[in-house]
């Protein structure tokens, strides 16, 4: 095994790791705030993850021979980042991921479910997603209306290198924002001993509004916006997992990081592209150690979430938010012209997006769940 290990599935696991935690470890931390966390276990929710799809990655790696890269579920944290306040706190939310955890789990073991969850329809869930990520897309525009001279450098920094190389806007524009964050704000506030990440402990409740609220919506883009796609990369690359088995490990890997905070991880996609590609390595059946050392990499990210954390704390709000906001720009487009590109289903789709986005709450239930409801009213009712 260790003689199928070379300096390019390396390379590919390292930048792979490096990509997908530079890119959108803002969003999940906004995420983990937005579902009520504080400092510590945001940053214990961060930890958790990061060592969750660690050890997940490089476990499948090893069972399949596959180079199978995981990442937490990024859509999902974009949803608990413009949801409205969950009411109970984070143990709520927490209770909430345990069981999506579990639905993750009957996706993949028992096939009518999991068929279930592919039978919505592709508009509405296509427009449900972009709903719940448009709140977060417009950020780095407030940003610049609050702090024109951080905000703009940083959307700059975006726009220019996405024209060079768009795998590495993301991470250009987070490290432009570090450093406009240390010129100007007071560094002093951070302490050494926050720096390392400690796991936090969170007793889960159970309440019926989250699992409508939050478990069913954060199942439905996880599976329909990550998993599904996940396993769409790999057989573009020629690798056929079993689907309904990578499903059940992932949402077992979820349930583990749940105690701690973590909401989901899932089958990556870009990372996922980065790893089974031919820079990987010249021999497909070699390319699955660029998924052990992906792994690696976030387990050690993981250990240091704490210090994302502290750094995040003295940054005002809307300019984390803005740089979460610009990793999501690609989804938002791809979702929006999967959502409206049918004319059939266009005017349901439209209003599962608006009524999303409008990310109205009655019930104690937020907008994803109405917001399907109501485009699948209008879905339902043109196809009858």
């Amino acid at each position: 095994m260790l003689r199928d290990l070379s300096w390019a599935t390396f390379s590919a696991g390292t930048l792979a790791a490096f990509v997908g935690f530079a890119s959108s470890f803002a969003i999940v931390v906004q995420g983990l705030y937005g579902a009520g966390a504080n400092a510590a276990e945001a940053a214990s929710g961060l930890m958790a993850l990061a060592v969750s799809m660690g050890l997940c990655a490089i476990f499948l790696a090893i069972k399949t021979r596959m180079p199978i890269s995981v990442a937490w579920s990024t859509p999902g944290a974009a949803f608990l980042a413009t949801s409205a306040p969950i009411e109970g706190g984070f143990s709520v939310a927490v209770g909430a991921f345990v069981i999506t955890a579990v639905l993750i789990i009957l996706a993949g073991l028992w096939k009518p479910f999991g068929r279930l969850v592919s039978a919505i329809p592709t508009p509405l869930a296509s427009a449900m997603l972009a709903g719940v990520l448009l709140p977060l897309c417009l950020k780095p525009f407030e940003a610049v209306a609050q702090f024109p001279w951080l905000g703009l450098p940083i959307i700059l920094t975006w726009a220019v290198v996405s024209r060079i190389n768009r795998l590495f806007a993301v991470p250009a524009a987070v490290l432009v924002a570090a450093v406009l964050i240390s010129a100007t704000f007071d560094m002093s506030a951070i302490q050494v001993t926050s720096l390392w990440s400690k796991p936090v402990l969170v007793t889960p409740d159970f309440t019926l509004a989250s699992v409508i609220g939050i478990t069913l919506p954060l199942f439905i883009i996880t599976m329909a916006g990550q998993n599904i796609t996940g396993i769409a990369v790999l057989n573009n690359f020629g690798y056929r997992p079993d689907a309904g088995a990578m499903f059940s490990w992932t949402g077992l890997f979820s349930l583990i990081s749940t105690p701690f905070g973590g909401h989901a991880v899932n089958l990556a996609a870009i990372t996922t592209a980065i790893c089974a590609g031919d820079e990987a390595h010249k021999d497909p059946a070699k390319r699955y150690w660029s998924a052990i050392i992906a792994g690696i990499t976030y387990i050690l990210f993981g250990l240091s979430a704490g210090a994302a954390i502290a750094f995040i704390s003295i940054s005002p709000p809307v300019l984390i938010a803005a740089v979460a906001g610009l990793a999501l720009f690609g989804a938002l487009s791809g979702s929006l012209l999967s959502a409206m590109s049918s004319e059939a289903d266009r005017e349901a789709a439209l209003v599962t997006f608006l009524v999303t986005a409008s990310g109205v709450s009655f019930l104690g239930i937020g907008g994803v769940f109405w917001g399907l409801l109501a485009g699948g009213v209008l879905y339902f009712r043109n196809h009858r």
